[in-house]
């Protein structure tokens, strides 16, 4: 998901308009490297062969093979037309002319997205996957692993509105009435040694309903990469409380990166 984020901040800050493809049935694209045996399926056994076993010779959904055979059938396709794998994330390639013409595709099982600055890259890049592979074409990137775009003219909005929704339907919070904080402010949870045993199930379903009354006031909440941010270099900033546990005094330390103005990584968590 870092990925994405990234991927649609830099487009806002270059300018660039994203675009998605969508591969169908992708897992049957994959080439199997190894021997794999399956029994005959219900309703397609051969009468006086039952005993026998058919050898594939692609993979199939639910064969543990299929997601490495079709990320190695197409990680090879990508290197056939000249992209370069990104070292740190793999599912990242880019395509570089000379005359300085950029392409990058973010690829995730058999969605990917893509964006650069040659509309013609773009044209050449639809009609070769169309060729290799049974592609659709969905246009502009508006909706993706369960992430809203909204790109416009000033920048791109991102937010989970539609998932946060059904996850609050399906808990029966939808008419709930939301609170401002997921926890109460400069509250310091501690163990009670002389405490009462309490069902540990009931105790986190009540916590979990706190975080969904705040999730109930927040549906309207995104990421917006700016357009046009002055200074649009990676900003990091990082901050930690000192000896925040009032019980191992072990501190909680955070950070965030932020790209066109909108956040792309963050982390929090106590140290070990």
């Amino acid at each position: 998901m870092e990925t994405i984020r990234l991927v649609a901040a830099l487009a806002v800050q270059k300018g660039w308009t994203i675009y998605q493809l969508d591969v169908k049935s992708a897992f049957l694209h994959g080439e199997l490297n190894e021997v794999v045996f399956v029994e005959q399926p219900c309703g397609y056994v051969q009468k006086g062969n039952e005993q026998k076993v058919y050898r594939l010779k692609k993979a199939l959904y639910g064969l543990k093979q299929a997601p490495r055979a079709w990320y190695s059938r197409i990680e090879a396709y990508f290197m056939k037309e000249g992209f370069e794998k990104c070292d740190y994330e793999h599912t990242l390639f880019i395509k570089t002319s000379k005359e300085g013409k950029v392409l990058i595709v973010s690829l995730y099982v058999d969605d990917l997205i893509f964006t650069g600055n040659d509309e013609l890259m773009f044209t050449e890049f639809k009609n070769s996957m169309k060729h290799e592979f049974d592609m659709t074409d969905l246009g502009k990137m508006r909706y993706f692993l369960g992430l809203e775009v909204l790109q416009r003219s000033d920048g791109v909005f991102i937010s989970q509105k539609k998932y946060a929704l059904e996850v609050l339907k399906q808990f029966g919070m939808d008419k709930s009435n939301f609170v401002h904080n997921p926890i109460v402010p400069s509250f310091k949870l501690m163990k009670d040694e002389g405490g009462v045993k309490v069902d540990n199930t009931y105790y986190k379903q009540i916590a979990a309903k706190r975080v969904l009354r705040y999730l109930k006031g927040t549906t309207e909440f995104g990421i917006f990469y700016k357009k046009g941010v002055v200074d649009d270099e990676l900003a990091t900033y990082t901050d930690s409380d000192y000896a925040g546990d009032l019980e191992d005094r072990k501190r909680t330390s955070g950070y965030v990166f932020l790209l066109s103005s909108g956040a792309v990584s963050w982390s929090s968590r106590k140290n070990q």
